[in-house]
């Protein structure tokens, strides 16, 4: 992912970028965006859109087709192509792991009439109205009528969908208030959301109940399902595995502790950031679009947030 090169970029693509946290920014910087959406087989029913904003997963089957998040609303044709290159089948029903819009902006171009949105009973109230992203001062209005969940969910629900038993499983917050874990149990794949981004340092929406120990709760739960064969699609980047999963949640902590050490020192934010308390991390896990001081700060807010 970090072999990626970072072009130059409008205002809001790189508003864009540090939004999500997208690893992927040579793609992402680009004003006519991704090229096309090429569909990563994992099963014989069930695949990985990469490039779309947030990664999608596709299942297919007689029951109709399947999404996991539907990516950017901009990118929602590429998508429905890609779709089609799986399945002919209509796409039934879209579960959506969190509500910031490239993953949930695709819902209603890509939703077929009748389909089941389902999603955590707070993704549902945060796209209801307008919200505001404050560590990167981004206002995002509610979404449209015909992009909201219809079915939501308090803790945990299963749906069986083309031969799979599907766990939507919440988590504290983590990287917003309403995230969810989705796992296919009969193929062994399990889809993140945004509490994992592969190989890099994640975003999160701490106005939105986002912080770093919500962020090791979760990705704990992640590997109490996970074993070594298990594929995992994360938020953003490459499909990865238990061991992937695992390094990530050890950056996590040195990160933790090394900024909680400063905060406990009573330390202002412009203290804990100069300090450069994950310079031991930043050459492996830093991004260009998402530089260690930004990552620090957000740390900071997750930990001080009253």
């Amino acid at each position: 992912m970090r072999s990626h090169s970072v072009k130059p970029a409008s205002k809001y693509m790189v508003c864009v970028v540090l939004a999500t946290g997208v690893a992927i920014a040579g793609l992402m910087a680009q004003e006519k965006g991704p090229p096309k959406i090429t569909p990563t087989r994992l099963t014989d029913h069930l695949y990985m859109l990469p490039g779309a904003g947030g990664e999608i997963a596709v299942s297919i089957g007689d029951d109709g087709t399947l999404l996991v998040d539907s990516g950017m609303a901009e990118y929602a044709n590429k998508v429905a192509a890609a779709v089609k290159e799986t399945d002919k089948a209509p796409i039934r029903c879209i579960i959506n792991t969190h509500w910031h819009f490239d993953h949930v902006g695709g819902n209603d171009k890509l939703a077929a009439p009748g389909a089941t949105i389902i999603a955590h009973e707070n993704v549902r109230k945060r796209m209801s109205t307008d919200q505001y992203i404050a560590n990167i001062d981004q206002k995002v209005p509610a979404s449209p009528p015909a992009a909201l969940p219809t079915t939501t969910y308090s803790d945990a629900m299963t749906l069986y969908w083309n031969g799979e038993e599907i766990q939507i499983i919440h988590l504290e917050p983590a990287h917003t208030d309403g995230d969810s874990l989705v796992y296919f149990r009969k193929a062994n794949v399990l889809h993140t959301g945004d509490i994992f981004f592969a190989g890099q340092y994640p975003f999160m929406d701490v106005r939105a109940g986002g912080s770093i120990d919500g962020m090791i709760k979760g990705i704990d739960r992640a590997l109490l399902i996970t074993n070594e064969k298990t594929r995992i699609i994360p938020g953003h980047g490459p499909v990865s595995s238990q061991s992937d999963l695992r390094a990530y949640a050890q950056m996590l902590r040195t990160a933790r502790d090394n900024v909680r050490s400063l905060v406990q020192q009573g330390k202002s934010r412009d203290e804990v950031i100069a300090a450069k308390p994950t310079r031991e991390l930043d050459e492996n896990w830093s991004h260009a679009s998402f530089p260690p001081d930004m990552w620090v700060g957000i740390i900071f807010d997750g930990m001080t947030r009253k």
